[in-house]
């Protein structure tokens, strides 16, 4: 019997037929859900709110940890959860439960492809890293800077989860004929973990501009409208991986290009790489407070 290969478009409406019907979730921490719920009521209670996190004190301590952290950037430190709500206002919090809920939902088990811990670990520096990098930068939207960073690479740990028997294709693919993840993704799943991603958060109402980032972190110069958060997002990512803080094996082969320097406002390599220099210090700082994440 003959058998015809299957096409990319055939392989990627296929992925998305799945990523279409992720349903099978743990449930997310009653807390978590319930200060979301909160957060998005047209009036809000601060005092209902603080009263509703404080009753899980794993959830209270991710979020003074992140509150807390050297490159989340506050002048003040934050000790309490009404403190936090003082200071770090609604939007903000909200920011930060919205990647905790994430998280918690898709957590899955380490295995000898991809360790979760150190996933994670890239994933919470990149994004309190483009936070950082964005009000630094005079970016007006520091907090979809920080979601974005986060997620960035959200799609790749939704392969490894849902799609794990071609993730391991992928990482052979990759390993065999040393071609990038993107392209061996694409080659397996007919889609990448880019677009992944934002199927994912355009599908979870995200802005258009987060989602966008998100597809084009990458390559930002391919964004139409988002190359600038595009852009912070890619250089904190570039700025793990050129301090080595994280295993992010998957972007061994990232680079900074001239186009990416221009869109940031930088004159010139040279800067960007005093940039990262500066950065170092808070980036140990940053990485050593991790373990109250996990």
């Amino acid at each position: 019997m003959i058998t015809f290969p299957i096409s990319e478009q055939k392989k990627k409406e296929r992925t998305e037929l799945v990523l279409r019907n992720i349903y099978n979730l743990p449930p997310i921490p009653n807390a978590i859900k319930e200060a979301l719920e909160i957060l998005d009521q047209p009036s809000l209670n601060s005092h209902n709110l603080s009263k509703i996190i404080s009753k899980d004190l794993g959830l209270v301590t991710k979020i003074l940890t992140i509150a807390n952290s050297p490159l989340y950037g506050l002048q003040r430190k934050v000790t309490t959860i009404d403190f936090a709500i003082l200071v770090l206002g609604y939007s903000e919090l909200k920011n930060i439960i919205s990647v905790l809920a994430i998280v918690e939902a898709f957590k899955n088990k380490t295995d000898q492809y991809l360790n979760q811990k150190e996933f994670w670990l890239h994933s919470y520096l990149t994004g309190t890293a483009s936070k950082r990098l964005a009000e630094d930068l005079d970016f007006p939207n520091s907090g979809e800077a920080f979601i974005g960073g986060f997620l960035h690479d959200f799609g790749f740990s939704i392969m490894h989860r849902f799609f794990h028997a071609e993730f391991i294709e992928v990482y052979n693919l990759v390993n065999q004929k040393g071609i990038s993840f993107i392209q061996a993704e694409t080659e397996v799943l007919g889609i990448n973990h880019q677009e992944i991603g934002h199927f994912l958060t355009e599908k979870w109402n995200f802005p258009e501009s987060l989602c966008e980032a998100i597809l084009f972190h990458h390559s930002p110069n391919e964004s139409k409208d988002s190359k600038l958060l595009a852009s912070i997002i890619h250089f904190a990512d570039y700025m793990t991986k050129k301090l080595e803080f994280g295993n992010s094996y998957w972007d061994k082969d990232m680079q900074l290009s001239d186009s990416e320097i221009g869109i940031l406002r930088l004159h010139d390599i040279e800067q960007a790489e005093n940039l990262i220099n500066n950065y170092k210090n808070l980036f140990i700082e940053q990485a050593e407070s991790v373990r109250y994440l996990s």
